[in-house]
């Protein structure tokens, strides 16, 4: 699959703000756009007044680097949210929110989606009991989300079970450390979202 391999911190630079790509870091003063929040390029400074067209889509390349997604697989999602019942900018992010690999993140299992992403490529993650490696795979409410048993003694889940429960843990999603291992308890909503994104951007930009 394709991925992206420029450096993580430039894409921060590159939209203007934090991406959260890069776990810790990203809320330490090692932060690269803490120490140099210039947009990277040698013409930088030259940049004409941007267009509604370049607002529209640098929206979408800030979300798409949110996520870690390739053009391809971020239009099919907003081609099957245009199909749902709804808001569709909205019911993209909500599909975007269900993919297995965010769900790992955001439960703090992985420090960033990157992150996260590997621990299932790597098939450390199990659904439901059974092993899971497939990033964008859907989950659903009642869903169990954990670190497969043989996988547990690895000493970044040694240091994860006796961590405390995340603060910060969103509302449709419970995460147990002493057990590595957490549950879906209902949709995730737009509201539950806090990134900064304008989805309807993104909207306007495909419906052209």
């Amino acid at each position: 699959m394709a991925r992206n391999t420029g450096a993580d911190c430039r894409q921060c630079r590159r939209e203007k703000c934090k991406l959260f790509l890069k776990g810790e870091r990203c809320y330490s003063d090692k932060c690269a756009l803490t120490k140099r929040a210039k947009v990277p390029g040698v013409h930088a400074d030259s940049r004409k007044k941007i267009t509604e067209y370049g607002l529209q889509l640098r929206e979408k390349q800030k979300t798409k680097r949110i996520y870690g997604l390739q053009e391809k697989q971020f239009h099919a999602y907003y081609e099957e949210a245009e199909r749902m019942k709804g808001i569709t900018g909205s019911n993209m992010l909500i599909l975007l929110e269900k993919r297995l690999d965010n769900v790992v993140y955001r439960m703090g299992i992985g420090v960033s989606r990157s992150q996260a992403r590997q621990f299932v490529n790597h098939g450390l993650i199990a659904v439901n009991g059974k092993r899971v490696t497939i990033p964008s795979y859907q989950i659903k409410v009642g869903d169990v989300v954990s670190i497969r048993e043989n996988k547990r003694e690895l000493p970044l889940f040694v240091e994860l079970k006796q961590a405390k429960k995340a603060a910060n843990l969103p509302k449709w999603l419970d995460f147990e450390p002493s057990e590595l291992a957490g549950k879906v308890l209902a949709q995730p909503t737009r509201e539950d979202i806090d990134m900064n994104i304008s989805e309807h951007m993104i909207v306007e930009l495909y419906s052209k």
